[in-house]
């Protein structure tokens, strides 16, 4: 915690998602009872985004042909 009170995330696991093809989808998932989606972001061939597990997000979905580069590994989405 800051002296504020509020969390650092700055340290948080994040990921690393490059496109392989047009139209990658990334959706931010919230945390809490219900799952919902709060936020999308769509990447054409060779974008490459970084995204971070903060207090609001706890899972990411992706959809399309990506590379997800994670402290666990690589991983490919996708056909």
């Amino acid at each position: 915690m800051d002296t504020d009170g509020s969390r650092d995330y700055t340290n948080n696991d994040y990921i690393v998602v490059k496109a392989l093809a047009n139209g990658v989808t990334i959706i931010g998932m919230t945390r809490g009872r219900e799952t919902k989606l709060h936020h999308s972001e769509k990447l054409d061939k060779g974008e490459v985004m970084l995204a971070q597990f903060t207090e609001h997000t706890s899972a990411i979905k992706i959809r399309g042909r990506a590379q997800i580069y994670t402290r666990h590994g690589i991983i490919e989405s996708g056909d």
